[in-house]
């Protein structure tokens, strides 16, 4: 079955500078399909500036690929007809990290409901456009009587954050890119966040890639994961797997900096990372500097994938005794949880 959506060997360099000009290479060559025919969370992690941000905007069309092609239905993106991206705006949404940022002050949440159901005749009388945003709102937790009519800053920062669910959920998408979608809301939100996420996989069927820095998170709702370091996947699989269990020595530091509440255990004592001044190699592992299993040959070349489960693969040359995967082949140690119960 053709994806929805796939990034093959996706790489995104950034250059700035008019007479120096300098390169900074954001993701490289990525390769990760969506929306199979498979509802599942895909959580995206890593620290900020590993390229989590740059995938969605790949992934969502606000960028051009340096390299590689992102493709819908099997078609490159950016050579399809404007009916066909048109379909794609719809069947492909976001949730950013800070809703208020995309509000109009000046209109009522109502409006902004309303617009992409107009935009892409959803509807065809008022009534079925008022039906549609009173059974999104509802799907996320809103009652509609208390939210529609009101302005932006008259609601609270879960409720806009909820309403950016719900705006779009009214388009029946097939994908939702979410970009740190709890990270502006308060700890008692979050749990309603995370669950109104699993209910779209669960109840709508629509395929999610939550694109976060925070582990935790992408634990308790993510049937996949994939870890980023500066631009590239270094670890990837089956989400309980890869955190409960990491391999990748970075994948390893950052499970090792989320505080469990474990009174006996002191935050950060799992996991002790040895940081080397040595500048890293252009030619060899990017994380060599600071691996304490660093060897000679991951200054000497970039390692490549091995798969150490069915459910796993690891950039790593620790693992260069089990069998090679190739990038372009990352999806086959994905899957969701109905794959798993199959």
């Amino acid at each position: 079955m053709v994806a929805l959506l796939t990034l093959k060997n996706a790489s995104k360099v950034y250059t700035s500078g008019m007479v120096r000009q300098r390169s900074i290479t954001a993701l490289q060559e990525t390769t990760l399909s969506i929306g199979d025919g498979k509802p599942r969370i895909t959580a995206i992690v890593g620290e900020s500036g590993s390229g989590k941000t740059t995938m969605g905007m790949l992934i969502l069309g606000f960028i051009r690929p340096t390299g590689g092609t992102i493709l819908f239905e099997g078609k490159n993106l950016w050579k399809v007809s404007r009916p066909v991206w048109k379909e794609y705006r719809r069947q492909v949404q976001a949730i950013f990290q800070d809703p208020f940022e995309v509000y109009n002050p000046f209109y009522k949440v109502d409006h902004m409901l309303e617009v992409p159901i107009i935009k892409f005749k959803m509807s065809r009388t008022k009534r079925e456009r008022r039906v549609m945003i009173e059974d999104a709102l509802k799907a996320v937790g809103l009652r509609p009587e208390e939210t529609l009519g009101r302005y932006p800053h008259q609601l609270s920062g879960g409720q806009r954050q909820r309403i950016m669910v719900a705006r779009a959920l009214v388009l029946q998408p097939k994908v939702i890119i979410a970009d740190e979608p709890v990270s502006m809301v308060d700890a008692s939100l979050r749990a309603t966040m995370l669950k109104s996420l699993q209910a779209l996989r669960d109840e709508q069927g629509i395929s999610i890639l939550y694109i976060t820095h925070d582990l935790a998170t992408a634990y308790h709702i993510s049937d996949n994961i994939l870890i980023l370091y500066q631009g590239r996947v270094v670890e990837a699989g089956d989400a309980n797997l890869v955190i409960t269990e990491p391999q990748h020595p970075y994948s390893q530091l950052l499970v090792g900096s989320i505080p469990w509440p474990d009174p006996d255990l002191k935050w950060g004592e799992a996991e002790q990372v040895t940081v080397h001044r040595e500048k890293p190699s252009e030619f060899g592992c990017p994380f060599a500097p600071r691996c304490r299993h660093v060897m000679d040959i991951c200054r000497q070349k970039a390692p490549q994938f091995y798969q150490t489960d069915t459910t796993r693969a690891v950039e790593c040359f620790l693992f260069q005794s089990s069998p090679i995967l190739d990038k372009d082949q990352i999806d086959t140690v994905l899957c969701s949880e109905y794959d798993r119960v199959q």
